[in-house]
């Protein structure tokens, strides 16, 4: 086999917590993370000349090595020692810097695909410790479970089952910089963390840890945001929060239909990003 089409799923965080800043620069995080049914299309094909390719033709995605996927390709073929190459074909769905995880999905996936390809069988905890030298969010999607993230995000643990709902996916075409929303986090939150449930058995159980610390910079800074989420709420939503450090903002459904008419009630004739998926 010299090709695989593979899907890389977006994700929601339920759940956001920055607990302080390290030594190192980063931040110490707790985080509830979602997969969500809305993917990436990655095709990836060996080539027998040396190299790498990555096609994408979306505006803000490099297509040479300044793209994540690229890097990820570049680790497994210097693990495998091979003359081969790779052509690595995007195809976005996921909208760009906006708090869903679409580039890190991307990593994980050209990871996993390219252990595949290469016959490396390496095991998911190998690819995971590859995975977050590329990205603190690349080993949740190689996890590949609703997953507690902690230190930088790498440290993961599954979460009890939860139910399974619609989410409403609305981006109001703001592009938001993760770097821009850690560098301006004013960590003056002592307030006790929420604890978190043993079990999840109704969509109430899981809106009941709704937590963003991020909000509070992205947005002073695009109040839409702060609209939005009050829209889906009004709209029947049994939860909404902003995902990541933003610019999407997810609301929770038990029925599909709520949320479609949610989703057109809201955004009407604006030329916004918006979706309805199932979680993974």
């Amino acid at each position: 086999m010299s090709t695989l089409i593979l899907k890389a799923p977006a994700k929601v965080n339920y759940l956001l917590d920055v607990l302080r800043r390290r030594p190192d620069g980063y931040h110490d995080l707790r985080m509830v993370m979602q997969r969500i049914d809305l993917c990436d299309e990655i095709t990836l094909s060996l080539t027998s000349a040396a190299g790498i390719s990555v096609s994408c033709g979306k505006q803000g995605v490099p297509d040479g090595p300044g793209n994540i996927a690229w890097k990820a390709a570049r680790a497994m073929l210097d693990l495998a020692v091979t003359d081969q190459g790779v052509r690595i074909s995007i195809s976005k769905r996921i909208p760009v810097a906006a708090g869903l995880g679409g580039g890190s999905s991307d990593a994980a996936t050209v990871l996993m695909g390219m252990n595949q390809l290469l016959g490396l069988q390496l095991s998911d905890q190998q690819l995971m410790d590859i995975g977050v030298t590329l990205g603190a969010d690349v080993p949740f999607f190689i996890f590949k479970k609703t997953a507690l993230a902690e230190g930088i995000g790498e440290q993961l643990r599954a979460m009890p089952d939860m139910p399974s709902v619609w989410v409403l996916l609305i981006n109001p075409g703001i592009h938001v910089s993760t770097g821009w929303v850690y560098k301006n986090l004013l960590l003056t939150n002592t307030r006790e963390l929420i604890k978190l449930p043993v079990s999840y058995t109704s969509l109430s159980d899981v809106c009941s840890i709704f937590s963003n610390d991020l909000e509070s910079v992205t947005i002073p800074s695009y109040p839409v945001i702060a609209e939005i989420k009050a829209a889906m709420v009004d709209c029947g939503a049994s939860g909404a929060m902003m995902s990541g450090s933003g610019s999407t903002v997810f609301a929770l459904f038990e029925q599909q239909q709520l949320a479609e008419a949610a989703r057109q009630e809201i955004v009407g004739q604006q030329n916004w990003f918006s979706t309805v998926v199932a979680t993974l």
